[in-house]
């Protein structure tokens, strides 16, 4: 009991606990202002009996105004003050720090057109992407390793199996015990080549017109030997979440019919690390093209599979993020698909491809055989950049122990009120410290 008791104050110490803590409490700024407007609306409708109520509940409202002690009335008229003045100096720190790093960057960058396509234009440097290595045969092993299911003891769990009149998906993950969740895929398009697939996700021109998350690319180096680009990448989140920032690596490897297409967050000096958008540092996202038969089994390989692999560190709690993929993937999938098709039909057009699909075709040739090999050398050890070394990836948090210490602190602060001194000690930290 002293070995636990040890333990929980030892993580209540730890100054992230302590913030993450408040940052949660005052993230009920929204649900109070819910229940104050439903105060003020069922008081304005109230019935004529109420007033009985309230002249026989008066003496205590004033205590309202003037309350004894550190009581809970008073704990809870000063939460909501520095809730709200933290909320609204946020807001405000927001808004001027836009329009600081809009003024930076207009002073650092040529001034470009305001185009949502022209964002992808290229900005190639002296040293190609070939001569950093950001994506090597090393990463096609992970891959050929996560698509043979040697993912480790544990084996997939089975999540979606969903059709559509062109379409079959299947979706399963693995959860390891420590990192992001690894999400395995598999979508058969009917009517469609592994080269107009292959075009469609290398395509960010029109990503942009279907994958309505992206808010912004640019094409930050590219290598014409081997079809490696780095592009950059701000993705949209929910209100409740800041934007995510990625800088991808991207390559495709050819055997036969077959496309190996890896993308991964690699480092890039060249941009600043801010703090909105947050940065994506962990992320793998990477698929296998192939043409199958189709449903119609007549012998004819019409159809394309496309199995993918995907897992990053988006900064979110473990369970959050299963409980957001679980709810978003079919809607995600049906864009997906309605994507498929309006390109498809673009591409029956005379409209010259774009600079990102053409690099597409840029790709690096192996044999069948190379593939095994690659796939049965990765098997035999750990990959260093997989989801098996993610100790890094949560800080060596634990979120249910985190989550079930801080209801503790709430109901022994709420019983003895400390959670006011504690309240008004943090807000004038970070007062004193920003």
């Amino acid at each position: 009991m002293d070995f636990a008791f040890g333990e929980l104050v030892g993580l209540l110490k730890r100054p992230a606990v302590a913030e993450t803590l408040l940052d949660v409490l005052l993230c009920a700024v929204p649900i109070w202002v819910a229940v104050m407007i439903g105060l003020v609306i069922g008081w304005s409708w109230r019935p004529r009996w109420s007033g009985l109520l309230f002249l026989g509940l008066r003496s205590r409202f004033r205590l309202l105004w003037a309350p004894p002690g550190f009581g809970a009335r008073r704990l809870w008229l000063a939460f909501t003050a520095l809730s709200a003045f933290s909320v609204c100096r946020r807001l405000w720190c927001n808004f001027k720090g836009k329009d600081v790093i809009a003024a930076g960057e207009a002073e650092a960058e040529p001034p470009v057109a305001e185009d949502r396509s022209v964002a992808g234009s290229i900005t190639t440097s002296g040293t190609s992407p070939e001569d950093n290595n950001v994506v090597t045969e090393k990463d096609l092993e992970h891959l050929l390793h996560l698509l043979d299911g040697k993912i480790g003891d544990a084996g997939w769990q089975h999540q979606m199996e969903r059709s559509t009149a062109n379409m079959t998906y299947q979706a399963w993950r693995y959860e390891p015990e420590e990192g992001p969740v690894v999400y395995r895929s598999r979508t058969v398009f009917d009517d469609a080549t592994p080269e107009l697939i292959r075009d469609f996700f290398w395509d960010d021109d029109f990503r942009l017109k279907w994958d309505h998350m992206l808010a912004h690319f640019k094409v930050l180096e590219e290598c014409h030997d081997t079809g490696m680009m780095i592009v950059h990448w701000i993705k949209k989140f929910p209100f409740f979440c800041s934007d995510r920032e990625y800088i991808i690596g991207r390559r495709i490897w050819e055997s036969g019919k077959t496309y190996y297409c890896v993308t991964k967050g690699v480092p890039y000096p060249g941009i600043r690390k801010n703090e909105k958008p947050r940065r994506v540092e962990l992320y793998f996202s990477s698929w296998r093209i192939r043409p199958v038969e189709s449903r119609k089994q007549d012998g004819q390989f019409t159809a394309c599979e496309v199995t993918l692999v995907h897992y990053e560190d988006m900064g979110i709690p473990k369970d959050v993020a299963k409980v957001g993929v679980r709810h978003g993937m079919w809607g995600a999938v049906k864009k997906l698909q309605s994507g498929v098709r309006a390109y498809q039909l673009a591409r029956r057009s005379d409209a010259p491809l774009s600079r990102t699909a053409l690099m597409a075709q840029v790709t690096t040739k192996i044999s069948a055989d190379g593939a095994a090999r690659l796939g049965d050398s990765e098997s035999g050890s750990e990959d260093k950049n997989g989801a098996v070394d993610a100790r890094k990836l949560n800080g060596g948090v634990d979120w249910k122990l985190m989550l079930i210490g801080g209801t503790v602190v709430v109901i022994c602060g709420l019983q003895t009120g400390v959670i006011g001194k504690a309240l008004l000690f943090g807000a004038a930290r970070r007062l004193a410290r920003k």
